[in-house]
């Protein structure tokens, strides 16, 4: 392929999980994949700890912003290669049709904005799903994705978080 294989992380609200997938798969993505992120019912703000985990990490998330899945059914928008939901949410809704029918996978991760309580215990609960993206995202740029495709590679994306 003469361009990096793209992938979507789609959750519902689009301001942590997604977030922090889309810039950590940046950040280590080596010019070999590229990511994007979208929620169904954006929440239209990145949530705040999403940012201060990525800071902690040393991961950039100056382009991070919380935006809906429509824009990446448009006319125009990026080729999605894989799409990948985040969140059980997301996996259940009906997503709009993405051009170049995408390998889909999903990923099961608890949310860490429905963590409430005190400070130090929501920081553990986006430090916990981090480190489970950062984990799976390690394996998936392994893969060899010129020798898979299809549902192997669909199966193989949804192993990478053990469920």
């Amino acid at each position: 392929m003469d361009r990096p294989i793209t992938v979507l992380f789609l959750c519902t609200g689009n301001s942590a999980r997604s977030i922090l997938a889309e810039s950590y798969l940046n950040h280590v993505g080596g010019g070999r994949l590229r990511a994007f992120s979208a929620g169904s019912f954006p929440k239209g703000a990145v949530h705040p700890m999403s940012l201060a985990t990525l800071k902690a990490a040393s991961i950039a998330s100056g382009t991070a912003r919380s935006k809906s899945w429509d824009e990446f059914a448009r006319p125009g928008a990026p080729r999605i290669d894989i799409v990948i939901t985040v969140c059980d949410s997301a996996a259940g809704e009906v997503c709009p049709i993405f051009p170049g029918a995408p390998v889909k996978a999903h990923w099961s991760l608890p949310d860490p904005a429905a963590v409430e309580g005190l400070e130090s215990a929501r920081r553990i609960a986006f430090a916990s799903v981090y480190a489970d993206i950062y984990r799976a995202i390690d394996r998936m740029i392994t893969l060899p994705f010129d020798e898979i495709e299809g549902p192997a590679l669909s199966k193989r994306l949804n192993a990478l978080v053990a469920g």
